[in-house]
């Protein structure tokens, strides 16, 4: 086994904000230089953040993030720095990685795999690299380099790596969390270390990115397959490991944990990474904003987060309860806005217009977008982004109004199937009880209840899972043993809500395939 201390640099970059992002560069150059480091290895695209998107279109940009790898190497000395960055070679641009050290660029390795699936579309930016594969002489070992997705497949780049004769493979990459995708890739880096015959330090970007978060649970992986180093996920760390020893083992996370720390880091970066101070929320006393209100404190810290009840004349008095004690658990600002004289106001503005029809799902959606315009005001004054309450079951069936509920500037749960509400929330000692217990419910009309409307969660989310998240279709659904009314049921409400999710803020995605990057259908559909 080679002598080689490697520095698995696991950062929290900021997209477009370069000069930043040499900054957090350097400093965890700096920690890996005094832990005796010969390698700092850094996520891909370190340099512009990941993903860049359209911003690869400006040729400025372009530029200005190869001076930004300029200085970084500038800085450099004895300890060996790779690094993403985008070059661009006679017109076109590719995803590398910069080996640098001595005060300059030394070596540059090119992407050979371009994901163009799920949530990547980088064929519509990058040039795959082409060549032999370059192998780095990094304190006397032989270092072979790849990025992200050349180390998926078998056969593949890492594998022609270890015929090159790497001693050892770094891996850069920008990877984003779904549930249990720690253990794919641990899988997946234990076959190419044994096929590349040799270890694997693979680094891992951390932090939120719009949709995305990336968890870090930097690896090294032993040739024999062995995990001999973990960094722990979703925070950054600068972890030093000897090729051939064991390192700090941080615990994998459980499913649920995984998915709370997931929508608790991107909701704090997509906060505070577009500038924004303090967030607002609607207490409606259900489980779901008060799920909400407790990712925003763990996010963000109770001082930041403030929350609101807004009654109307259906509001059961548990509820404005349950959303009070709520509020004084989690330590947060707490007001009440009575909606009723909005409410009775609107209705007699449109009552000529509705003579002769009965009340229906429009009365009920006025008051829902009553409390729309009531956050929004909130945000407009303080400047607090209005974080949504609404779940993916909720979402994927149209059980949400435009422009009321969905009015917001961040969708916590957007990607959390209600069941999994149900199981997270029992996380958080918070939440009242009753909350837990007790019938969900809009309460926009009386005795309102959610299985007035569609079938118990527990039925309907294996349902959604299947047709949203593995592309089943409703023939599929019936031959899997779903009833076939049901099916075509929720297929239709899934259908036609399209229109709906288009007009949705974003989200944590925290599943396979989320609303949003993942799956983009179109509305006009004749398909069925």
């Amino acid at each position: 086994m080679p002598s080689l201390r490697v520095a698995l640099c696991q950062i929290d970059t900021v997209v477009g904000d370069l000069q930043g992002n040499v900054g957090r560069v350097l400093a965890a150059l700096e920690r890996a230089e005094a832990g005796g480091a010969d390698v700092a290895v850094l996520p891909e695209l370190a340099i512009t953040g990941y993903p860049p998107e359209d911003l690869l279109l400006k040729p400025r940009f372009v530029a200005d993030n190869a001076e930004a790898l300029e200085k970084l190497a500038a800085r450099t000395g004895r300890v060996a720095v790779v690094v993403g960055f985008v070059e661009e070679a006679e017109g076109r641009l590719h995803n590398a990685a910069a080996v640098c050290c001595d005060g300059a660029v030394q070596g540059v390795y090119r992407k050979r795999l371009l994901p163009n699936y799920s949530v990547f579309d980088e064929e519509r930016y990058f040039e795959p690299g082409e060549g032999s594969m370059p192998v780095f002489d990094i304190a006397g070992v032989r270092c072979g380099v790849s990025v992200c997705e050349d180390a998926w497949p078998a056969h593949g780049p890492v594998a022609e790596l270890g015929r090159a004769g790497a001693e050892v493979i770094l891996n850069l990459n920008a990877s984003p969390y779904y549930a249990g995708r720690l253990r794919e890739r641990e899988a997946m880096l234990a076959a190419r270390a044994r096929e590349a015959g040799c270890p694997i330090a693979y680094v891992n970007s951390v932090g939120g990115q719009d949709e995305l978060v990336f968890d870090g649970g930097s690896l090294l992986v032993d040739a024999d397959g062995t995990v001999a180093a973990r960094a722990a996920q979703f925070v950054e760390d600068v972890l030093v490991v000897e090729l051939g020893a064991r390192g700090p083992l941080a615990v994998p996370l459980g499913r649920e944990e995984e998915i709370h720390r997931a929508l608790v880091v991107g909701t704090r970066d997509y906060v505070e990474k577009n500038g924004f101070r303090e967030v607002v929320v609607g207490l409606s006393g259900g489980i779901d904003s008060s799920l909400v209100a407790c990712i925003a404190v763990d996010a963000l810290g109770p001082e930041r987060v403030h929350g609101v009840s807004m009654p109307s004349r259906f509001s059961s008095a548990g509820s404005l309860d349950d959303a009070r004690a709520l509020a004084g658990n989690l330590g947060i600002d707490h007001r009440v806005v009575p909606i009723e004289p909005a409410h009775a106001a609107l209705l007699d503005m449109l009552a000529p217009s509705f003579e002769g029809r009965e009340p229906d799902l429009t009365e009920e959606n006025i008051q829902s977008r009553v409390r729309g315009v009531v956050l929004m005001a909130l945000s407009n004054k303080f400047g607090w982004l209005v974080l949504t309450t609404g779940n993916k079951s909720e979402l994927a069936v149209g059980y949400s109004t435009l422009y009321g509920d969905t009015a917001g500037g961040f969708a916590v749960i957007k990607d959390v199937l209600k069941t999994d509400v149900y199981a997270l929330a029992r996380r958080c000692p918070a939440i009242p009880p009753a909350v837990l217990t007790k019938p969900p419910s809009a309460e926009l009309r009386p005795d309102q209840r959610d299985d007035q409307n569609l079938p118990p969660y527990e039925v309907l989310d294996p349902i959604l899972a299947a047709y949203v998240e593995q592309d089943r279709t409703a023939a599929e659904l019936e031959e899997a043993g779903f009833e076939p009314a049901l099916v075509r049921r929720i297929v239709g409400l899934v259908d036609r809500a399209e229109y709906k999710r288009r007009q949705s803020p974003p989200g944590v995605r925290v599943s396979r395939k989320a609303f949003g990057k993942d799956r983009r259908m179109p509305i006009t559909n004749g398909y069925r």
